[in-house]
């Protein structure tokens, strides 16, 4: 297992899908419009200390192979010393997936990022049991998980349990498109890698969440319509035609870089 001296400040990239880009986070201010619990991670690096960078290379709707092929030599080239990894929700969301092949190349290219000396932290998936729209692929999630906790045992990676991060099945800290999490979300999910990196939270803060909404059926049927509308029939749409929400995006920090910190990380925005 790598691990980061504590002399030495980080240099941390950043690699993935939507969820590592940060959607569901909106911040028209950033790149892409938005911000997400990586930036909101690198932010206290970079509070802590003047030296730390950080570069962000995920891109939405990538694919776990696309992911691999694309971000891990570019990731290697900014001589990193912490990265961070995830994909394959998408590919779980596909009618047809070879997960035991997948992870064949995830282990691979984790070997790769380790003989570079650099500290690697992933995520399981979410335990999708609380969410109806995507309670049929939660057996392939199972199958993902436990494949990536022996390459975790393996390698001895940092692992972020998402999977039992019980809290997240809460409505509340998730967008509209019912499948990225909102502002609320990501700073929770800051805060969870915060913790299991042991790194101090400094002035990163909880997210208030509005009351629950009860909905009566008509209003649920109505909010089930709109989702269907404005999200479903979009995606849809992007698989018949091949395509994917991050057709033509860069990514968000290709170079290792900082930047100013916001206030509203104080408050918890």
């Amino acid at each position: 297992m790598s691990s980061l001296g504590s002399h030495e400040s980080i240099r941390y990239v950043a690699l993935g899908d939507s969820f590592t880009e940060g959607v569901g986070d909106v911040d028209q201010a950033r790149p892409n419009g938005v911000r997400g619990w990586a930036d909101r991670v690198a932010e206290q690096f970079m509070l802590a200390d003047p030296q730390a960078q950080y570069a962000n290379l995920a891109i939405r709707g990538r694919l776990l192979g696309q992911i691999l092929d694309e971000q891990v030599d570019a990731a290697l080239e900014l001589k990193p010393n912490l990265v961070s990894i995830y994909g394959g929700g998408n590919d779980i969301l596909r009618p047809n997936v070879d997960i035991d092949a997948l992870m064949r190349r995830y282990d691979t290219a984790i070997e790769k990022l380790q003989s570079a000396g650099i500290q690697v932290f992933t995520f399981t998936n979410m335990d999708v049991r609380d969410f109806n729209t995507f309670k049929h692929t939660r057996q392939r999630s199972a199958l993902y998980n436990e494949l990536l906790r022996e390459i975790v045992d393996k390698h001895e990676l940092i692992l972020v349990d998402y999977w039992r991060m019980r809290d997240f099945s809460d409505w509340r800290y998730w967008s509209s498109d019912r499948l990225h999490m909102n502002a609320a979300g990501h700073i929770k999910m800051a805060g969870r890698v915060l913790e299991t990196l042991s790194h101090d939270r400094g002035s990163l803060m909880e997210a208030p969440i509005p009351e629950a909404l009860n909905y009566t059926r008509m209003q649920l049927i109505r909010e089930n319509a709109r989702w269907t509308r404005e999200f479903v029939m979009p995606w849809i749409g992007r698989r018949l035609r091949g395509t994917s929400s991050g057709d033509g995006l860069e990514p968000k920090y290709s170079q290792l870089m900082r930047f100013d910190i916001e206030p509203e990380v104080s408050n918890g925005r």
